[in-house]
This record gives C-alpha cells, sequence and structure tokens, in this order.
C-alpha cells in the first residue's frame, strides 16, 4: 500500500516563542480537517483493491470448477474398468473399450535380450589388469593378442540395422571403450566385471529382430573384441521375443517385448504359464467424479449467492493507515470483516453466470443415448429454494445408471454437439470461459498491468488524485505556518516597542 500520511517538515519547527501559543497544535488540528478528503481517496483506493481481490477470487474458483470439468469429458470417467488377474504370470490394465468378462492368457515364452561375453578370462593368468588405465600400458596383461585397431558392431531393431565404427584413441582405457559402445545409437550396455574378469555386452530391448542371424553382431575388424576381449560372435545368446496365445484359441501372438495390447487390455508378462483376467466396470470412479462435480459447483453457487446478496455495511468504510496505527489487530480484523461486506453485491456478470449455469443442468440434451435429462440419472435442484439451486444425487439412481449405459451418461455430460444437442458440462464450460474473460476485463489477472482493467485504471486515477492532493496539503500547511510566522514577528515586534517604551517611560520618572 502507498502511505501517504502528510508527514512534513514543519514537525522539526517551533513556534509560540512570541505568543505562548501551541502553534505546532493549532497547525496540526487544522491539517487534520484539511486531510480528510484525502483519507476518503486512501479508503476509496483500499475498497478498489479488495474488490479487484474479491474477483480475482471468483475467477479462480471458477477455473477449479473448469479443471474438474476435464474429467467430466474423458470416457474413462464414465466406462472405466478394473482388473484382477488368477496367477501372477500376467497383469493386466484394461481401457474404457474393453469389454466386461473374462479373458484367458497362456504366457509359453517371455522376451529376453541378446547379449554376449567373455568365454574366458582376459587377463593372463598371474597378472593384474586394471580396466581404468592405458590399454597401452595394459597390453602384456591380456591373455589373448593385443589388438587396438577400429571395430564395427551393428545392432538390428525394429528400424532395422544400425552400425557404428569405433576406434581406440591413444589413451583410452577398457572402460573408455565400454562408454563410447554405451553412449552410442546402438542400444547396448557393454561393462567389465573385475570379479568375473569378463566383459558382457548386451542389448538394453527384448526381442529377436535378425531373422538372419545375431541381434549384436560383430565387423570384419572385430579383433579388439574376439582377440583381445575373448569374445566370440557364435557364444552370442540371441534375444527371443515374447510368446502367448489368446482365449484358449490358436491365436498365438508374439512381441518383442513382455507387453502386448489387445482388445483393450494392456497386458504385462512377468513369467510362463496361464492367467485369466477379469475385466469389471468401475462404478465407483465415476460416481466420483461426477459427485465431485456437483459438489464443487454447490460450494461455488452457495458462496457467491451469499456474496451478491450481502450488503454494504456503510458505518465501517475501510481504515487509514493512521487509524490502523490507533487499533491492535484483533480490532482491526473485526472491523475489516465488515468493511469488506458487500463488495459483489448484485454483481450482473456473476449472477449471470449463476442463472446460466443453473439452466444448463435443468435443460434436455438431444442424444442418440438412453438419458437426456440428468433427472434420469438422479441428479435434481435441491426443494428448498434457500439453496439457491444447488444439486442433490441420489447415488443409488446414479450407479445404476453409469452400470447400465455408461456411454449414455457420457453423451448426456459431454455430448460433443451444437445448441440443445451440446452436453450440460460443454454448455457450463462456455459460460465459464465467458465468464473469467469478463471479469479479468474488470479485475485484471495477477502479473496484469494496471491499465489493462477496469479497476487497475481506477487505481491509479486515485492514485494520482491522492499524489496531487499531498502536494496541495503540503503548499496549505506552508501557508499555515507562514501565516502564524507573521503573526510571530508581528508580536514579537510589539513585544519590543512595549518594551522601549516601558524602558523610557521608567527612566523618565527617574
Amino acid at each position: 500500500r502507498q502511505n501517504i500520511r502528510g508527514d512534513h517538515m514543519s514537525d522539526m519547527r517551533i513556534g509560540g516563542l512570541a505568543s505562548g501559543m501551541d502553534i505546532d497544535g493549532i497547525v496540526k488540528d487544522l491539517m487534520e480537517a484539511e486531510r480528510m478528503p484525502l483519507n476518503k481517496m486512501e479508503q476509496e483506493k483500499t475498497r478498489l483493491e479488495w474488490q479487484r481481490d474479491e474477483y480475482r477470487d471468483v475467477n479462480k474458483q471458477f477455473l477449479e470448477l473448469d479443471n474438474l470439468a476435464l474429467d467430466m469429458k474423458l470416457d474413462r470417467t464414465y466406462q472405466s474398468k478394473e482388473t484382477s488377474s488368477s496367477s501372477s504370470a500376467v497383469s493386466a490394465n484394461a481401457s474404457s473399450t474393453a469389454g466386461e468378462g473374462q479373458y484367458t492368457v497362456d504366457v509359453t515364452q517371455l522376451a529376453s535380450a541378446a547379449y554376449n561375453f567373455t568365454q574366458n578370462s582376459i587377463t593372463e593368468t598371474g597378472k593384474e589388469f586394471d580396466p581404468d588405465a592405458s590399454l597401452d600400458s595394459q597390453q602384456d596383461n591380456f591373455a589373448g593378442n593385443f589388438n587396438n585397431g577400429d571395430f564395427t558392431i551393428t545392432t538390428y531393431g525394429e528400424e532395422g540395422p544400425t552400425s557404428n565404427t569405433f576406434s581406440i584413441e591413444a589413451g583410452d582405457s577398457l572402460n573408455d571403450v565400454l562408454k563410447n559402445i554405451n553412449d552410442s545409437d546402438l542400444g547396448l550396455r557393454a561393462f567389465y566385471d573385475k570379479g568375473a574378469d569378463k566383459v558382457m555386452i548386451e542389448r538394453e530391448d527384448t526381442g529377436h529382430f535378425n531373422s538372419d542371424g545375431h541381434d549384436i553382431e560383430f565387423g570384419a575388424d572385430a579383433d579388439f573384441l574376439t582377440d583381445t576381449l575373448g569374445l566370440s560372435q557364435t557364444a552370442e545368446q540371441v534375444g527371443a521375443d515374447s510368446i502367448f496365445s489368446y482365449n484358449d484359441g490358436d491365436f498365438e501372438i508374439t512381441s518383442h517385448d513382455n507387453t502386448y495390447s489387445i482388445n483393450g487390455l494392456d497386458l504385462t508378462f512377468h513369467e510362463e504359464g496361464t492367467s485369466t483376467i477379469n475385466v469389471t466396470n468401475n462404478i465407483d470412479g465415476g460416481v466420483e467424479k461426477i459427485t465431485g462435480f456437483v459438489d464443487k459447483y454447490n460450494e461455488i453457487i452457495e458462496g457467491l449467492g451469499e456474496k451478491l446478496n450481502e450488503r454494504k455495511n456503510r458505518d465501517y468504510p475501510p481504515l487509514t493507515d493512521d487509524q490502523k496505527d490507533a487499533m491492535n489487530e484483533d480490532e482491526i480484523e473485526k472491523w475489516e470483516a465488515e468493511a469488506r461486506k458487500g463488495l459483489l453485491q448484485g454483481d450482473s456478470v456473476i449472477s449471470g453466470a449463476l442463472s446460466q449455469m443453473r439452466t444448463s443442468w435443468y435443460s434436455n440434451v438431444e442424444n442418440d443415448g438412453a438419458f437426456n435429462q440428468l433427472s434420469q440419472i438422479g441428479i435434481d435442484p435441491s426443494s428448498n429454494y434457500r439453496d439457491r439451486g444447488k444439486l442433490e444425487i441420489d447415488e443409488d439412481k446414479l450407479r445404476t445408471a453409469l452400470s447400465e449405459d455408461g456411454n449414455s451418461v457420457k453423451k448426456l455430460f459431454a455430448n460433443d454437439g451444437e445448441g440443445e444437442s451440446k452436453g450440460i458440462i460443454r454448455k457450463i464450460e462456455d459460460t465459464l470461459s465467458n465468464t473469467r474473460e469478463s471479469i479479468e476485463r474488470k479485475a485484471g489477472k495477477e502479473f496484469s498491468t494496471s491499465q489493462s482493467f477496469t479497476l487497475g485504471e481506477e487505481l491509479v486515477d486515485v492514485n494520482q488524485r491522492m499524489v496531487d492532493f499531498q502536494d496541495r496539503l503540503t503548499m496549505i500547511e506552508d501557508r499555515y505556518w507562514s501565516e502564524f510566522g507573521a503573526m510571530e514577528s508581528a508580536i514579537q515586534e510589539m513585544n519590543s516597542q512595549s518594551a522601549f517604551i516601558q524602558q523610557n517611560f521608567s527612566g523618565g520618572m527617574m
């Protein structure tokens, strides 16, 4: 808050020496009267700030409701599925498109990744090998022939073969070379295990991709891999695809990894074996989402209804800074609670939004589903007129509707049409969007510049008026001090003359 309090250097002036009057106190009293319009401006500014914040809080509530509306348009809200599995061999998640029932999955083979490793120790018996030292310094420690020339590795994947040629630079250690393999786009993990004294190279991805041979293929220049590190192309364990059958039939399916999506089911294979997957509708999830949205709506219209009908308490204007200085925190809090009343009283934008939303709830939604009114799924307006249009839910009736035809319930709320075909939630979203835009034009957002919204422009205006009036007060106070100063000078002169006359009169008598 800008603190404009009319303090002036006159506080350092000393007056009344000649007259004996409390000039400082007199000027302060006079300035208190002069400052009254400034106090009114300060109160006006405070009220504008409160009103701005109230509108922004309304928009925050509407945004929360708008965010909840997103879930009300999703298939999973109305047709969410739960799964269970009869064994640990297979687990599953079901999308909203999966049909209720049982599905049998028989896994006969798990997917695995290709790998290759040194067949014998790479270090000569009796010697010590350091994988972090340069290869040149370690060449006498290798059990096989040392060869540090370039080598090529090719891997196979969904997009076909990928090849990379590696060069061993001067000073490179074995771990440096293996890191270069790991950092390449071959999709490999390569490492040296000191305890086993062997090098392992393995694919990151499971599955067998090269129908003609190896998944990790050494080039003709692979002397470093074969002679120095003791790797053998023929020793590779090629990758394997997962193999499973679906629903007790001859429908056998392979996958490069241990997951597969079929008929709305996302399957994950953990071990070989047979599992029965049971899929059921998750009615609880739909009830929770719908109830949560309705509860938030009821909370908002109740709070805003009270704000719209709340009368201003004109006996409690906003406090000025000087007034606050004379009160304790509890007194300030109680006063401001009264002073803040009626900030949104009768606001046409907010009341119009509440009216439009009520109309949306009560309207028919033309669609090809079984439900076109909220009352058909157990949602009705409260019978108590004091509830201002709050909604009540018959949960049993809602559960029955979701169980019998969740897709139809979704169309009632989220049908993507125009006019009477538009779902209730989509109509409410339109109202929320338009209302939030109107409120932003009036009260802006947190980081809006004051000149970009109506209340901000009013705040800029009142601030400028306060600055201008403060300049005027300074001039008035200077004038008062000048006038009292002239009076003091006159009195001082009269006192001097009186003393002079009295002195001369006394001298003449003598």
